[in-house]
């Protein structure tokens, strides 16, 4: 979604950009919630128009505490309203170091609260009222502090005084330091939120504010409203089905620098992985060497080879569906060197001897009493993309398969956007391009369809 131009206001993309909007609405605009509002409206934040409302109705306390992590709570209030749910935010007087009331309020589209002795509010025992008013608390970002505050029952604020006065259940997304998040202390607490019932997504692995590595990075936005779907009881389409998908390219090693690969960035896959899980589904995802981080909700076992993927997925057996979408390597080398293959001056190129290797879907298609009730297969074509998808479909024995055209130019091979066709039994249906994360949902849909009818 893209903010509309009108004369010189800023243009925004699919991710907010609040530093240019608090600068814009500086030169443009008074400092009152009416006005972000209206800014807000009027870039489109809340053009909602052909979006699913899976939240439509539900109410979420938004408690935000204090960390850099904070400014994508901001995205996360946003995201929520797009996909119908109402948002109240609870603003610590730490988080206000690092985002305002004002620009809460202006996602929000409501009050924000900070203060456990503000007399409106307290005068009909606010704090109390906000705590049973929501259908789920979620806490984002749970600091440390705050972690141990819930855990231990403390009531000094209005974030801690709403969070022990509620009835209804508590989502954390917890972010900090790696060293806070490993310390003894964090992990005591975090066993016993879970003990006491509480909800806890991520935290993730990645690199931080403070320059250090490991788990401790919250998780993204998306995948934070996606949990709270799936926790107020989301579309679950695919709950009790189990779900295979192998993704990314194979490494086949020629010597112990250099290997048969491709250009395949895995992007389509992981999206899949992500949207089965999203529906519900248990999902695992045996993924070839790439540089994308974990799907939210999916196990994940990483391989090199053709023949380790295979035998990872042979072991994530059975299944209720398989989604082949990795390009494994039709050939590897015959033999490896454990020596650098090097040059000798005589102009002679060594040998190389290729094999063929297994083939995963096939092997799958005809797996017997663990077939997967529905396999897919993908087709990647630079020529008769239709005719070679239809004549592979039948080759293999699998039931549908994606087909696409990844010739130079169309941008698919490592891009963000497909353009696909679904193959099945004689019929051929022809997707728009879109991106590969609306791909997935969709072809998720389908087979949840597939599997349920």
């Amino acid at each position: 979604m893209r903010g509309r131009r009108r004369d010189d206001t800023c243009v925004f993309g699919s991710h907010t950009d609040f530093s240019a909007l608090s600068t814009h609405c500086s030169r443009k605009y008074l400092y009152s919630p009416q006005r972000w509002r209206e800014l807000l409206d009027f870039c489109g934040f809340f053009d909602v128009e052909g979006v699913d409302h899976v939240l439509d109705g539900k109410r979420i306390l938004l408690i935000i505490g204090g960390g850099i992590a904070a400014y994508k709570s901001l995205e996360l209030a946003r995201l929520i309203r797009r996909r119908g749910g109402e948002v109240r935010a609870i603003l610590t007087k730490a988080g206000q170091e690092f985002v305002t009331p004002l620009s809460v309020g202006g996602l929000t589209h409501d009050k924000v609260y900070t203060d456990l002795f503000d007399l409106t509010a307290e005068a009909d025992m606010g704090h109390i009222q906000l705590s049973r008013d929501a259908d789920l608390l979620v806490v984002c970002p749970a600091t440390a502090d705050l972690m141990a505050k819930i855990a231990h029952g403390r009531a000094d604020d209005m974030a801690s005084t709403a969070l022990l006065a509620t009835d209804k259940p508590v989502m954390i997304v917890p972010a900090m330091n790696v060293r806070m998040w490993e310390h003894a202390a964090t992990q005591r607490n975090l066993t016993q939120l879970i003990a006491d019932g509480v909800s806890v997504v991520g935290p993730t692995e990645g690199s931080m504010a403070c320059g250090e590595f490991g788990p401790g990075r919250l998780v993204e936005p998306e995948d934070i409203v996606d949990a709270i779907e799936a926790k107020l009881g989301g579309a679950q389409l695919l709950a009790g089905r189990k779900a295979i998908v192998t993704a990314g390219p194979t490494h086949e090693p020629i010597d112990p620098v250099r290997y048969i690969a491709n250009r395949s960035s895995g992007k389509q896959g992981y999206a899949i992985a992500e949207a089965l899980a999203r529906l519900g589904a248990e999902t695992h995802l045996v993924s070839g060497p790439t540089a994308l981080a974990d799907p939210f909700g999916v196990q994940v076992t990483r391989v090199e080879t053709a023949r380790e993927m295979l035998a990872a997925t042979e072991a994530a057996l059975p299944a209720d569906v398989a989604v082949c979408a990795a390009a494994v390597a039709d050939w590897r080398a015959d033999t490896s060197t454990n020596s650098k293959l090097k040059k000798d001056g005589s102009g002679q190129v060594p040998p190389l001897s290729l094999v063929e290797n297994p083939d995963i879907l096939a092997t799958l298609s005809a797996a017997g009493a663990q077939r997967p009730q529905l396999v897919i297969g993908f087709a990647a074509e630079t020529d008769d993309v239709i005719e070679q998808a239809t004549a592979k479909r039948a080759r293999k024995g699998c039931d549908w398969i994606v087909a696409n055209d990844v010739s130079p130019g169309t941008g698919i091979m490592g891009g963000d956007d497909n353009t696909v066709h679904i193959i099945t039994e004689g019929a051929a249906e022809h997707w728009d391009p879109m991106p590969k994360a609306q791909v997935a949902t969709k072809l998720a849909a389908r087979v949840a369809q597939a599997l349920t009818s």
